[in-house]
């Protein structure tokens, strides 16, 4: 029996997406296309495990079940063909806390930090808010589609003595789903100049027909050079369950992440995140390929009415992730990009500046997870008004 999505209506929900939207963007009665997260209800299995655990009643402190850590094994065994130790995992209440520990433990302030850009946001914040220094490399855009500009990326590491990579993989904004060559380049330049590498597949399960995911830590022996942070969170729309895993294969490395989150008291989660992460994995995968179908499908819709209706517009193509990058530069400029689509559209977006400064300022970020109503609300509202 298929288990079918259902569309949830979150406003009013104390949702951070729909109910944030007027402090957030300063505007009344918009539509959310914003933060990367979706308006599907869970899979029913993790519904169920929440369920079962709520009517026992008691809520006292609660130690992971082996059962939890070999959902995570398996699938990723399964569908990444990576195969992860059990003593290799940790536990950290999201993949950005983890980068920011890891900067923590890997680099001391003022070292220099790099990133791909445009990139998700968090990974500058935490360079920043870190007191370390950024150094950006900005990838090769090619009518739309984005690459690795591996000699300017080489440069910049040894013109600033990097200590650290952050790669975002898939690649959030951007789309791009890396090849085993762009990875193993990418790996290989960073062992080269002793760069140690913290990959974030938070949405590696997230991945378009035609493309496959490869997991960073299986094309080479890098165990001492880099770490994998994912998480069920975007894949099963769990973030506020607030559990992420730490794939450390390095036990030199684990020892000083121990050391580092005992002395932070942040060793565990909630049951509730356990319980759903687990459930997610073991009876979610049959909801998870009806939400791909929608997500991809509300991707074709966009980039073909879009660039049927709007020529000028540059959709990147989406090859994984559930979010849409939008190039409006034909149309405007990146200081009428906010008040076009809020004011006359009535919609909020991640914008593009947000990713990597102002040359990315007439680009919008664009969530897909969510009905094809509201999405083609959005195209309606965009196509409208740019053609007044």
């Amino acid at each position: 029996m298929s288990e079918k999505v259902v569309f949830v209506d979150r406003r009013g929900t104390d949702c951070g997406k729909w109910d944030d939207l007027t402090p957030k963007f300063g505007e009344e009665g918009l539509i959310a296309m914003w933060v990367a997260d979706m308006d599907f209800k869970v899979p029913q299995s993790v519904i169920d495990a929440e369920k079962k655990y709520l009517e026992m009643g008691a809520f006292g402190y609660y130690r992971a079940r082996d059962s939890y850590y070999n959902a995570f094994i398996a699938w990723e065994k399964k569908y990444h063909n990576y195969d992860v130790k059990r003593e290799w995992i940790r536990f950290a209440p999201g993949v950005v806390p983890a980068i920011n520990w890891f900067l923590q433990i890997k680099t001391q302030p003022g070292d220099a930090v790099i990133v791909m850009t445009p990139v998700y946001y968090p990974f500058m914040d935490a360079v920043n808010n870190n007191g370390r220094k950024l150094v950006t490399s900005e990838l090769i855009n090619t009518n739309g589609v984005y690459t690795i500009d591996f000699s300017d990326f080489e440069k910049k590491i040894v013109d600033n003595n990097v200590k650290v990579f952050v790669m975002s993989s898939p690649h959030n904004p951007v789309g791009r789903v890396w090849t085993r060559e762009e990875l193993k380049k990418v790996m290989e330049i960073c062992k080269k100049h002793n760069v140690f590498v913290i990959s974030d597949e938070i949405h590696h399960d997230l991945i378009n027909k035609g493309f496959e995911q490869i997991t960073t830590a299986t094309v080479g022996d890098y165990d001492d050079m880099l770490v994998t942070v994912t998480a069920a969170s975007k894949t099963f729309n769990l973030a506020a369950c607030q559990n992420s895993f730490v794939v450390i294969p390095d036990e030199e490395l684990r020892r000083r992440y121990d050391e580092y989150t005992n002395q932070i008291r942040v060793t565990s989660g909630t049951p509730f995140g356990y319980l759903a992460v687990e459930a997610a994995y073991t009876g979610g995968r049959e909801w998870l390929e009806e939400v791909m179908d929608i997500i991809y499908s509300n991707a074709d819709y966009v980039t073909q009415t879009l660039t049927k209706e709007l020529p000028g517009v540059k959709v990147s193509p989406l090859e994984g992730t559930y979010l849409l990058w939008i190039d409006f530069s034909a149309y405007l400029k990146a200081d009428e990009i906010k008040d076009f689509m809020q004011k006359k559209c009535k919609l909020a977006f991640d914008y593009g500046d947000w990713f990597g400064g102002e040359k990315f300022g007439t680009f919008v970020r664009m969530n897909l997870a969510t009905s094809r109503e509201i999405v083609e609300k959005a195209v309606s509202a965009i196509v409208e008004n740019l053609k007044k």
